[in-house]
């Protein structure tokens, strides 16, 4: 395969979903701040009482309608199919990396039939074979923070400028970054609002729910991957070890970059 040079590859999305933004970004920052101490869990405004995911689900999608996107890796949809109910034809960003399991892709699929739901396939303008070329063989494993960017993070920064809010499944247990994390949020790195609906649970407490609601679960968290990114960065975890042990194994990379 012949070489080519970074700065050739298409940088930007041929595509950015969305209906684009009304609001100023002053605007949403505020909309963010309020939020931020009305939905407020951890006690730095006065309330210590844990709040009602489906609470905040229904606010996001009154306040932000179409303007509001969830991103969702396929580990589960539990994020996806309770923001549908708030929020019916919401669009749901799915990073399609061109490195996913194929159970990842089966997840995917099953819940673009949802009815409600709307997936939106978020790709690099890049194909695979452009990267490869351009940072040759296995670039997950020569230099995975720039296959990172190249095929998650500046896809996603695209496709999120399209919207005024986004909601993520993130949780402060899975990473010390993440421990900080509230319910809402202004994030400054996109100038929007950011939701984390599930920030205070645990992975037992988002099984349960998709046990008694059925939501989709990936099948590869039954097979020791408690955690699950793409294929060639993605290893079997053993029994009590972090569960996020498994992704970049071998490194100290815990993130993509898209929550930094």
């Amino acid at each position: 395969m012949t070489a080519v040079s970074l700065e050739l590859l298409p940088r930007s999305t041929v595509l950015t979903p969305g209906p684009g933004r009304k609001r100023t970004t002053a605007e949403l920052k505020a909309i963010a701040e309020e939020a931020g101490r009305r939905f407020d869990d951890r006690g730095l405004y006065g309330n210590h009482s844990e709040i009602d995911p489906a609470e905040v689900l229904a606010w996001a999608g009154e306040t932000f309608g179409d303007a509001l996107a969830v991103a969702c890796s396929m580990a589960n949809t539990v994020v996806p199919e309770m923001t549908a109910q708030h929020a019916p034809g919401v669009d749901v960003l799915f990073l399609d990396t061109g490195y996913h399991f194929s159970e990842t892709v089966g997840v995917r699929d099953a819940l673009a039939a949802t009815p409600g739901l709307n997936v939106v396939d978020v790709r690099s303008p890049a194909t695979r074979e452009e990267h490869e070329a351009a940072l040759g063989p296995r670039p997950y494993e020569t230099d995975p923070e720039m296959c990172c960017r190249l095929r998650k993070v500046e896809p996603l920064d695209a496709a999120l400028s399209g919207y005024e809010a986004w909601i993520t499944g993130l949780r402060r247990v899975d990473t010390d970054h993440r421990a900080g994390a509230a319910m809402v949020e202004w994030d400054e790195k996109h100038s929007m609002v950011k939701i984390n609906p599930l920030v205070a649970w645990t992975m037992e407490r988002v099984h349960d729910y998709a046990a008694e609601h059925g939501c989709l679960l990936n099948p590869l968290l039954d097979d020791g991957y408690p955690s699950i990114g793409c294929e060639p960065c993605t290893r079997r975890v053993e029994a009590g070890a972090d569960p996020r042990s498994g992704r970049w194994a071998g490194s100290s990379k815990t993130e993509c970059g898209i929550h930094l």
